[in-house]
């Protein structure tokens, strides 16, 4: 703690006044490491209505399509055409899609079930099974809750990401945007979702071969 220098004043009890304004008080004690900072306190209770999978439905999935959707290319009777956005409008949607993406995937963060109540996924059960139950999901997550959060910040990065290139409306840093969402999104189905399903992912990586003119392994 930083001292000022004492004033001198005029009779010793003018001096001890000074003298014990100035004294350090005693340490406190130092506040826990599990007390929540101001920053990390909510106003009220969080109750998830939905589960992750009709979170993701209803929500994730609409607001990345806006982002999807903004660039592309697009094969037609007269040749290719490339999409881009142009209009305030067009740049208005994939701001909805920015905010709600990187707003919306913190609600993954609030416990909730995997998916409502009688849905187990019709392909997890047989020899062939690609997708993990509800119940697989959830132990997955309990087991190694870091990668979970680690999951739902590379979803959200992208977000931020397309909130600074609506700002500065550079077209070309939207292709990148397009391709990191949906490496953002991959690599979760891949621990979450289907991990058995190598056919599926060797599609993906062909169609954003053709898109982007890159595979997952090259960026």
């Amino acid at each position: 703690m930083l001292r000022r220098p004492l004033v001198v004043c005029l009779g010793l009890s003018c001096l001890a006044l000074v003298s014990a304004a100035c004294a350090p008080s005693k340490p406190t004690a130092a506040a826990s490491s599990s007390t929540p900072t101001p920053a990390q306190v909510l106003w009220g209770d969080m109750k998830p209505i939905v589960s992750v999978k009709e979170l993701m439905r209803y929500m994730i999935d609409p607001a990345s399509d806006n982002i999807f959707d903004a660039v592309k290319i697009v094969q037609t009777k007269s040749g290719t055409v490339e999409k881009l956005p142009k209009t305030e409008e067009d740049w208005e949607r994939l701001r909805i899609g920015a905010v709600t993406l990187a707003e919306g995937v913190y609600l993954l963060k609030v416990p909730r079930p995997f998916a409502p109540a009688g849905d187990h996924n019709d392909n997890t059960t047989g020899p062939d099974a690609t997708e993990l139950t509800p119940d697989q999901i959830e132990a997955k997550r309990a087991t190694d809750p870091v990668l979970w959060n680690a999951k739902i910040e590379a979803l959200r990065n992208v977000g931020l990401e397309v909130l600074e290139i609506v700002k500065t409306k550079k077209t070309d840093e939207l292709w990148e945007a397009s391709y990191n969402l949906d490496q953002a999104c991959e690599s979760c189905h891949i621990q979450y979702w289907y991990p058995g399903d190598k056919a599926l992912l060797e599609k993906v990586d062909r169609r954003l071969e053709e898109l982007y003119g890159k595979g997952r392994g090259g960026h």
